[in-house]
């Protein structure tokens, strides 16, 4: 058995969701005052703006480009851009992890369309090169559950008829996104900046705009997803107004992570800093015989939600329940030092390993966990058959 290591990380959360809060975060450092007031009162609906406003700051999104909340995190943002704008013209999904698995389910099962279907292994992409720009085309950006991102952007084309929908969620604050080649993006509050859960935000190009504008879907659409009023695109949610009752101290949570994602120097520090969180990681990987990365292409990698494999034949040959048994006993070891949470993969992806390196995540946390993980590995494998 492994010697068990002396130094724990400081912050011992990685967890691809919610995500870390950054250092320093208290909850009693939070504004109350608006606490209990009413939705639509006009200093709650102002705060809300204020928060959009602070997320365009930060995102450094265009002033072309509408901003608006939606319930349900980013599954709900994702889903009221499918049921209202979809149906125009022909769709195109892009499915290489399980959330562009569940969207292409969504658009064929319950919209009832004939979407055409990209997909590819865990850990791959697609042929991106299929992309057909005359059909609006769905993807992510960052496959949160297979550690897999695009890229780049090139393979969007810039006269595209159809819209280009990206599910942004662990993409945003994280990688730089080219909102000129996107015309929905999609994400939470709960990923890369450590917010809480339940509110998702679109970000809405004049061509989404134009289309929920202009066009009507042959489908009823539930009031929590619905972005239209009777002349099109409902321009109060672009000021703040929500879809039905979010929470406010939520938005307060937000607006504190943005307040420091701006003051540590923006969008730029954001991503210098979930760099190297990954590179922190990555080189630990890449001396560590037992594991190894789930995708084997290192420039569609994901900087945010790595996703790992085990690579010692005492895992790999196992059946698939007795590597997740092993991820089990894997992740108890390690949570019962109180040394890494959350560390197990998505329920549906491959048995191994995912630590999120976000921007809130520091990389000294990085470099402390990773001797845990070799004693956590070794201790469990040892107890193998």
């Amino acid at each position: 058995m492994s010697v068990k290591p002396d130094v724990k990380p400081a912050r011992p959360w990685f967890s691809a969701g919610p995500t870390a809060k950054r250092a320093g975060y208290a909850l009693g450092g939070l504004p109350s005052d608006l606490l209990g007031r009413g939705i639509r009162a006009p200093e709650v609906v102002e705060r809300f703006a204020h928060g959009l406003r602070l997320t365009r700051e930060v995102l450094e999104v265009p002033d072309s480009h509408v901003m608006l909340y939606t319930p349900g995190s980013d599954t709900g943002a994702v889903e009221a851009a499918l049921w209202g704008m979809l149906g125009a013209r022909p769709v195109q999904v892009v499915a290489y992890e399980n959330f562009g698995l569940t969207w292409l389910a969504d658009v064929k099962d319950h919209l009832g369309l004939e979407p055409e279907a990209l997909t590819a292994p865990w850990g791959e992409l697609p042929d991106l090169s299929r992309a057909d720009w005359s059909r609006d085309v769905i993807f992510p950006w960052n496959g949160t559950t297979s550690g897999v991102r695009v890229p780049d952007a090139d393979w969007i084309a810039d006269d595209r008829e159809g819209l280009a929908i990206c599910d942004a969620t662990s993409a945003a604050f994280a990688m730089p996104l080219p909102y000129d080649k996107l015309d929905v993006v999609t994400f939470s509050f709960q990923k890369a900046l450590g917010g809480e859960a339940g509110i998702g935000v679109m970000v809405l190009s004049p061509r989404a705009v134009e289309r929920l504008d202009t066009y009507r879907p042959d489908r009823p659409i539930p009031k929590l997803l619905r972005l239209t009023d009777g002349k099109g695109f409902d321009r109060a949610l672009a000021d703040g107004v929500a879809i039905n009752t979010f929470s406010v101290l939520t938005i307060e949570d937000w607006i504190d992570a943005l307040d420091w994602a701006r003051d540590i120097g923006g969008l730029s520090e954001l991503i210098r800093r979930t760099d190297a969180n990954y590179a922190a990681l990555a080189a630990w990987v890449e001396k560590t015989d037992w594991i190894d990365f789930l995708p084997e292409r290192p420039e569609i990698r994901s900087t945010t939600s790595v996703c790992l494999k085990f690579a010692d034949p005492r895992v790999t040959g196992l059946d698939e329940k007795g590597q997740k048994a092993f991820v089990t006993r894997f992740k108890a070891l390690l949570e019962g030092e109180a040394a890494v949470f959350d560390m197990e993969p998505h329920r549906n992806a491959p048995p191994g390993l995912r630590l999120w390196c976000g921007c809130t995540v520091e990389t000294a946390d990085v470099v402390a966990a990773t001797p845990w993980l070799e004693w956590a590995f070794e201790t469990a494998a040892n107890t193998v058959g």
